[in-house]
């Protein structure tokens, strides 16, 4: 089963999907005329101002904690395993392409948020909800609503994998590893704070979401910080070596057993997309539960989110991992990360054991959030206590269990998610090119 799943696997996350999810990515940023780049600052004072909401704004949460809720969900094991993984795979090279995938992912995000705010509705219990199914039934007719369905199915599956199982586990074994802790004892204390703040609904997630996720990445970007200051005369080496075998590939060297070109630009795509998410659909989800009057004002916000994930906080780990000289031990993931850290601060490697599980454990606040809504939208509001308790219990399961199936279904699950949003992206660009020209016009005036 293990070797049938991962040739699916294999399959659904090859050539195709990720030359889709970038291709959309160059399309949208064309269309936008590279508006995500050009409007940065803009983006920040909204980002800053959004901290409220604004008078007359509708909403469950602020902007800001939209933002911080849907990074909450992104910012993880992606920028600590994922970004070593990908140097071990492809090589220094990758990391640029890692950092061109989440330029043109911003205008994805940009996009999947406007249409988010502006096809959202309220449930039944006045809540509002909104995402890729909802945008894809409103925005593309109740013919396609099969559609919606497909995209909120997979959700829910996926967000039991890579937002919940695969994160109790890997907080699991770095706290076993690290201090000794029985796997189980980790389950029940991460299934009872996760109940604690659940129980409260977005609310309570965004507001636990804003406070730990700028302190949490904070802390962790100053540690890298300070083993870049100890390097500095390294840091420009690295940088040359990332754009040198980005167009050249990466010859062996120390344990490192070498890549070409197409594994830097393979590996540097697919972590960049695991790392940001920019066009599986599960951000919007998030952001259409904020507090604004206008959807464009939402779309500057929620495109920082990508920005900050893979250009800053991705950035850092990789400039830590290259200038200790720690890519070359032949590590790779999350241990990789640990001894770049520890080569260069003593005591480093508790930085990254720290920063896995804060992260994992905002991971598993965002993407409850994500299948809940997912939930919701196929089974209706009475489904949401059910899926609550359910996902405690799988925390718990998560954090002694083997999960190497569950793995590769979430692994499939997310890259299925991806292809009804990104549908919805292209057959609705005209919406967001439309509402983002009439926007920026009237602000410019």
């Amino acid at each position: 089963m293990e070797d049938i799943l991962s040739a699916i696997s294999g399959f659904v996350w090859g050539a195709p999907l990720l030359i889709l999810l970038l291709g959309t990515g160059i399309y949208l940023t064309v269309g936008l005329r590279a508006l995500p780049v050009r409007r940065l600052g803009y983006g920040v004072r909204m980002m800053w101002g959004g901290r409220r909401p604004g008078e007359g704004a509708e909403g469950e949460i602020t902007p800001f904690q939209a933002l911080m809720t849907s990074l909450s969900a992104t910012i993880g094991t992606g920028n600590i395993a994922g970004v070593a993984t990908a140097i071990y795979l492809g090589g220094p090279g990758a990391v640029f392409w890692m950092w061109l995938t989440a330029l043109v992912g911003m205008a994805t995000k940009y996009a999947e948020a406007v249409l988010a705010v502006t096809y959202r509705e309220t449930d039944s219990d006045g809540r509002y909800v909104g995402g890729p199914m909802y945008y894809i039934r409103n925005g593309l007719g109740s013919s396609w609503a099969w559609l919606g369905a497909t995209f909120a199915f997979f959700a829910m599956i996926a967000a039991f994998g890579i937002g919940n199982t695969v994160q109790s586990n890997s907080v699991a074994q770095a706290l076993e590893g690290s201090f000794g802790l029985p796997t189980l004892v980790t389950g029940l204390v991460l299934a009872l704070l996760t109940f604690a703040v659940i129980v409260g609904g977005v609310r309570r997630i965004g507001a636990v979401a804003e406070r730990l996720v700028p302190l949490m990445a904070a802390l962790y970007i100053l540690g890298a910080l300070v083993i870049l200051l100890v390097n500095i005369a390294d840091v420009p080496a690295a940088f040359a070596t990332i754009f040198g075998d980005a167009f050249t590939g990466t010859a062996a060297t120390g344990g490192f057993a070498g890549a070409g070109l197409l594994a830097a630009i393979r590996f540097g795509v697919a972590r960049g997309v695991f790392s940001n998410e920019a066009g599986l659909g599960s951000a919007p989800i998030a952001h259409a539960a904020a507090q604004t009057r206008d959807p464009v004002r939402q779309g500057t916000v929620a495109m920082l989110g990508t920005f900050i994930d893979t250009i800053v906080v991705c950035t850092m780990t990789a400039l830590v991992i290259i200038t200790t000289g720690a890519w070359t031990s032949g590590e790779t993931g999350a241990e990789l990360s640990a001894l770049a850290f520890d080569n260069g601060l003593p005591g480093g490697d508790l930085i990254v054991t720290l920063g896995l599980v804060v992260f994992a454990f905002t991971t598993i606040l965002g993407w409850s959030y994500y299948g809940e809504r997912a939930a919701e939208y196929l089974f209706g509001t009475r489904i949401i206590m059910p899926f609550r308790l359910l996902w405690v219990v799988a925390l718990v399961v998560g954090a002694i269990g083997n999960l190497g199936i569950i793995w590769l279904v979430a692994d499939i699950m997310n890259a299925l998610m991806a292809l009804p949003n990104l549908i919805a992206l292209i057959a609705l660009s005209g919406t967001v090119f439309a509402v983002s020209r009439r926007y920026f016009e009237t602000a410019d005036d």
